[in-house]
């Protein structure tokens, strides 16, 4: 059976990103799926100065788990308009360990915020980088107005529901081939 690695590009103990991450890997059919948290991959901020000290044992860490998974489910924090610092960290270090960060597999990339664009502009920020990080194929979801839109565990509005299930099922196929 293939396997998807879920998470959240943020750190944060109460992450609406990674309920959103989760949410999703829980409505695969027939994939397994592991849900992580950026905070067990601890690394100092990236410079090429770092970098000259060796790769931290937390990025070869979260480096070496992508090699074992076939997706990812990502739900991307915004921060100011742009990817959270401790997202931005894992990635830069990650990227540098590996050039295709996401090794030509599929990414279900979504993001969500208590706003109602939804995490837009982070989410467009993925999606122009992503494809070039190694993604082979992408899907997208950005969920409106958490707190409105998300109770209980689950997606309340029906449409916005369909259309992250559209995207879970179409990743999930693609995950499959």
């Amino acid at each position: 059976m293939k396997k998807v690695l879920a998470f959240a590009g943020s750190t944060s103990s109460t992450s609406i990103n990674k309920k959103l991450a989760t949410f999703a890997a829980e409505n695969l059919e027939n994939t397994s799926y592991d849900v992580i948290d950026l905070r067990d991959f601890e690394m100092p901020i990236y410079s090429e100065d770092e970098e000259q000290n060796g790769f931290p044992k937390g990025a070869k860490k979260f480096s070496s788990l992508l090699d074992t998974y076939d997706g990812f489910i990502l739900s991307l924090a915004e921060h100011n308009g742009s990817y959270a610092a401790a997202f931005k960290n894992i990635y830069d270090w990650s990227s540098r360990i590996e050039a295709k960060v996401f090794r030509e597999k599929p990414l279900l990339l979504m993001a969500t915020s208590p706003g109602a664009r939804g995490g837009q502009s982070v989410l467009e920020a993925g999606v122009s980088k992503f494809p070039m990080m190694g993604v082979k194929e992408l899907f997208t979801f950005s969920l409106p107005s958490f707190s409105d839109n998300f109770k209980d565990g689950e997606i309340r509005d029906k449409e916005l529901k369909n259309q992250l299930l559209t995207e879970v099922h179409n990743f999930e196929n693609s995950v499959n081939k």
